[in-house]
Formats: structure tokens, sequence, C-alpha cells
């Protein structure tokens, strides 16, 4: 069937055209894809009209049968949502496309869609200033569409993306089933729209950096296809530089300290003292002489230990007795419930600059992350809307936005070593020296912290020419900065440009003529 309609939420009229989702599934017949397609026009910042087409639904991916080396045909394996945007009467040769997923593991792709990328955003407002339900959708003229197309892809579990009827969903729950099947979907989908040579990206945030790094190279190795930008929002590419738990070292400690320090200053910690002074003392004391502290244990003379304590207290806003007691090491879900425990308010993980109320004043750490509390809802019910009011398309099925049966996730291809992407972000750029990466920061991210991600970039084994390739964007907000308006309109034209100058396209062109 199709419609005309117009949507109250959208300013201007909406033109969609929308094609029936009710399917029937019948025992043993293979599932098949589900897609619907409608068009609309966006009004872009450069105040032209762009019109372009959307397309939602599942994917089936298949895997190739073989027994005693006899090819039995394809059987399908999973069932991947994605929302696709391309922009109409485009040159496919010329117009970059981006693959775009969040991390997790479990995250589907609904807060880099509606909350920077896409061309409608939700409207959930910042610290301070929050919208009450049901929220709202607005068009988002900076939308990256206006310079590229985008496809957003829910992993494994996550969204409205299933296994087939019959297959264990597990075999995806790990980095190489998860790597695989994203990159057999990048894979059919630039197939079948014939875009091979249209300039690629990657896009992806938190734990979809370190996939993004890992896809990269797989998409060389396995598929020979190789990219023209890798985007990392939020990087963590070699996670035991954030690990405080699982191998007990004393890398994370030290490497968070910078974070602490603007956290303690945002929330008044600091009186007197720029922020961009605190954090260069935390950076430099990190760097040299907390991680030898740390690593002196029960050598460090009384002196050297009172001093130690003292500038880690001072640095990150707690008190001298709690970092005494906490033996110099400060862990992170313990801090976002300290450093504000006077007031009985926790701290956000993901955006430092939200607080909430502390469900108990004395617990060892907090009950919930306020960042994620204030944004939830709205992303939530906006998609929840959108993928049914405004791209028609329609399921039973809940919308995982964080799949907790995801759980737990298999790292079996680390066993014995860190699970750590670098060497193969390092292949892709020696293998492709075209690649070109941009890293964004949240000054105030409590789950990836710059100056960890900032160590791993500064460790990668890459010859001088090749970290050129290598750009890196500060903005004065979270794990996911966009939530900040004036980060959202920054990130958005440092991304424009980025998709721009990596494509080449017109350098390209000009070598020829």
């Amino acid at each position: 069937m199709s419609t005309s309609e117009t949507t109250p939420e959208t300013p201007g009229t909406v033109t969609a055209t929308l094609t029936s989702t009710t399917r029937t599934t019948t025992p043993g017949v293979p599932p098949s894809d589900t897609l619907v397609t409608t068009r609309h026009t966006l009004r872009t910042e450069a105040g032209t009209d762009l019109a372009y087409t959307a397309t939602a639904g599942r994917v089936v991916l298949r895997e190739e049968k073989y027994e005693d080396g006899v090819f039995h045909g394809t059987e399908a394996k999973a069932e991947v949502f994605l929302t696709a945007y391309t922009a109409d009467d485009a040159d496919p040769t010329s117009r970059p496309v981006a693959f775009v997923f969040n991390g997790g593991p479990g995250s589907a792709s609904l807060w880099l869609h509606l909350g920077l990328l896409g061309p409608r955003r939700v409207l959930v407002g910042d610290v301070g200033e929050l919208n009450p339900p049901p929220f709202g959708l607005a068009d988002n003229p900076e939308s990256l569409l206006a310079h590229c197309d985008l496809v957003f892809i829910d992993p494994m579990s996550t969204g409205y993306t299933r296994a087939a009827a019959g297959k264990k969903p597990g075999v995806f729950h790990g980095f190489t089933g998860d790597i695989e099947s994203i990159g057999e979907l990048i894979r059919l989908w630039t197939s079948r729209h014939a875009r091979w040579l249209s300039p690629k990206f990657v896009i992806g945030e938190s734990y979809g950096t370190l996939r993004g790094a890992a896809l990269a190279e797989h998409l060389q190795t396995r598929h020979g296809m190789y990219l023209n930008g890798l985007v990392l929002i939020s990087s963590v590419l070699d996670l035991s530089s954030i690990d405080f738990a699982n191998q007990r070292n004393d890398r994370a400690h030290a490497l968070y300290l910078p974070f602490y320090a603007a956290t303690a200053h945002y929330h008044g910690k600091h009186p007197g003292r720029t922020r961009a002074e605190v954090i260069a003392e935390a950076q430099a004391y990190a760097d040299r002489d907390y991680p030898w502290v740390l690593s002196r244990g029960a050598l460090l003379t009384a002196e050297e230990r009172g001093a130690a304590i003292a500038t880690i207290a001072r640095l990150s806003g707690l008190t001298p007795d709690y970092v005494d007691r906490a033996d110099l090491r400060i862990e992170h879900w313990r801090y976002f419930g300290e450093l504000l425990r006077d007031q009985r308010r926790t701290v956000g993980r993901l955006d430092a600059r939200f607080t909430g109320p502390a469900a108990s004043a004395i617990a060892e750490e907090m009950d919930a992350d306020p960042s994620f509390d204030a944004i939830d809802g709205g992303y939530t019910a906006a998609l929840n809307h959108y993928v049914r009011a405004e791209l028609g398309y329609a399921s039973d099925l809940p919308y995982e936005r964080i799949a907790e049966r995801v759980a737990p996730w298999s790292y079996a291809d680390f066993e014995g070593r860190p699970i750590d992407v670098s060497p193969m972000l390092e292949r892709a750029l020696r293998r492709n020296p075209h690649l070109l990466v941009h890293i964004a920061f949240g000054v105030y991210d409590g789950a990836t912290p710059p100056a960890a991600a900032e160590q791993v970039v500064a460790l990668l084994r890459l010859p001088e020419e090749l970290r050129g390739n290598i750009e890196k964007a500060y903005y004065d907000a979270g794990h996911m900065m966009y939530v900040h308006e004036e980060s959202r309109l920054r990130q958005s034209a440092d991304l424009a440009d980025f998709v721009r100058r990596a494509s080449r396209r017109g350098e390209a062109q000009e070598a020829g003529e």
C-alpha cells in the first residue's frame, strides 16, 4: 500500500511511500528481506532542499553450506536491521557513503542516528534544561546526509536484529562473529546498490570504535574493500587502558586522573583555576609521577606517599582520607558516587556534567548513571515513533536499544592477551595509506576517557608519515558529546569537513585531467 501523509512534528510536509511490512512466517520457508522505502526532503544548513530516500528494515544474511567438500547452497543465519538514507539523483561513483553503529557491546545505533548524524533528531535537552516526556523530533539541518549517504546498522540482538529462526544468536555475540556479520552486511549493501566506487566511511562510537578499527582491517583483508575514512567517536581501541578489575594493572588509575580533574573542576572543586590548567597538571602527573608512585607499592616512603595522596586528592576533588583508604587507586564507578557524596548526589559516567540524587548516601558506588537516565527515554520514544510513523516500518518485536542478551561477550580471539585492536588499525593504515582517521573526544567522558585514548594512539606503531593521517577533536561534553548543543553543531561541521577531505574526489579528478 502507499500513502501520503503530513507529520505534525516535522516542519513542512513529508511525503512518504509506505510499503506494507506484514509477513507471515511459515515453517520451513526461508526468510526474505523486509525493507520499506519512503521519500523525504530536508532543508539543509546551507538553505538548500535535499531530496532523499530512506530505507528501513531487515536484511537476511546467509552463509555458504558445505558437506564433505560439496557446496549445498546458502542458508539464512541472521536478519539485520538497518536504516539507510541516500540522496536522490546523486552519482554513486562520487557520492560518499558511511556505515554507522554505536557500541556496547549490545547497543543499537539510535544514539548516533537520532542524536547527531541522521536527517531527524530527538529533542531531549541538556544539563539543567531537559525536556519532559514525550519529548519530540525535529529536522536536522546539520545532518551528515547533506554530504554523505548514511547506513545505520544494529548489530546482532540489538534494535530489531535477530538470528534467523532456528539459529543461535550467541555465535554473533563476540568479537569475531560481530566483525564478520557487520562486514558481510556492508559488502552486501555496497554490492546491491552499486557503491563499490563510492568513497566509503565507517563511523563508530565507544565499543563501535574498537569494532570500526577492526572492520577497517577486516574489510580490506576479507573483501578487498578499502575505506576513505574511519571516524572514532569516544574511542577505546585497547580495553586494558580502561580496565580497573580484570588484570589488576594500574594503567587505568593514572589514565583516568585528567578526567577526574576535569570533572572536579566542572563541579566547583578548583575555584580560581581554569579547566585547562587543572587538566594540564593532572595530565603531567599521570604521565610521569603517578605511574611511578603506583609501581612502588610498599616501597614508597611515608613522605612520598603523603605527597602523592595530597596531589591525587587535590586534582580529583576527593578527600585525602578517601585517597589514602583507596590505596592511591581511584576506581571510576566509586568516584562517580564519591565526588558529591556530601551533597547526596552522583556524577554521570557517560557525561560527568550530569548529576542525580544518590539512592543511598553510604553506598560504595552509584546505583545508576544519571547521564544515561537523562537521555534514555527521549531517544527510545523518538526511535519507536519515527521508525513506524515516518519510515513506515512496523514490527511487534521490542526495539532493543541496550541488549542484555549479548552478555557474556566473547573475546576468545584475545585469550591470554589484552583486548587490543591497535595492531589491526596499524595494518589497515599501512595497507591503505590513503585512509584518514578522525577521533572525537568528550572532555567529560567517564566511559572512554580522553587520556586513555590519547595514549593508545601515541603507542601506535606507525611511520611518521602515516601519523599525519590521524586527526583529533575535543568537545566540551561527555561520551555522547552531541547531547550538548554547541558541541553537536561543531561536531557536525567537523565531520562534514572530514568527509569532504577524505573523499578526495576533487583531487583525483584534477590529477586525471
